[in-house]
């Protein structure tokens, strides 16, 4: 494998496919795209499996058990599938696939910081988008190409909250 990795794309580029992506999943599935909500649908069918009874009488579960459980009825999954696939892909064709396990971090940050603060901001992330009711992917993309007021909110929020953080980790990456 080539060890020199080849350029990020264009932001532009990047932009304009994940653009198609969206109006692809808009003409195909009438849904837009939204990772969250997919992994929601697995921690509720994993508490189906557990307590039917109650995850049925849960009001947010709705009519989901209806037709019987199934977690690959629900096209959130095969966005998170595709996240994963596509995601492998791209690494692969930009060079920057590696066999081994590396941590990117900055040269003041240990290995286990890095990994702590990434668990602990993937838990914090989780928990907003359920609590925001979607995720970045959901809200900003999809609800933002709908021109939901809410979902330009969310955004302008995610980022201010984004520029007032980075003061305080951007000396681990100094």
């Amino acid at each position: 494998m080539n060890d020199k990795a080849k350029p990020f794309w264009s932001a532009y580029a990047a932009g304009v496919g994940l653009g198609l992506v969206l109006l692809a999943s808009f003409l195909l599935t009438g849904d837009g795209l939204g990772a969250s909500g997919g992994f929601g649908r697995i921690a509720l069918t994993a508490g189906h499996a557990l307590a039917p009874e109650h995850v049925e009488a849960l009001p947010h579960a709705g009519t989901y058990f209806e037709q019987g459980p199934h977690i690959l009825k629900d096209n959130l999954i095969f966005v998170i599938l595709g996240m994963a696939l596509g995601g492998f892909l791209s690494a692969l064709a930009a060079g920057r696939a590696r066999p081994r396990f590396i941590v990117e971090r900055g040269p003041t940050a240990s290995r286990g910081k890095r990994l702590a603060f990434a668990v602990a901001g993937g838990i914090l992330m989780g928990f907003a988008a359920r609590l925001a009711r979607g995720c970045t992917s959901g809200q900003a993309l999809s609800g933002g190409a709908m021109l939901a007021l809410g979902s330009w909110a969310f955004m302008f929020a995610v980022f201010a909250g984004g520029f007032a953080a980075a003061y305080f980790v951007r000396r681990q990456w100094q």
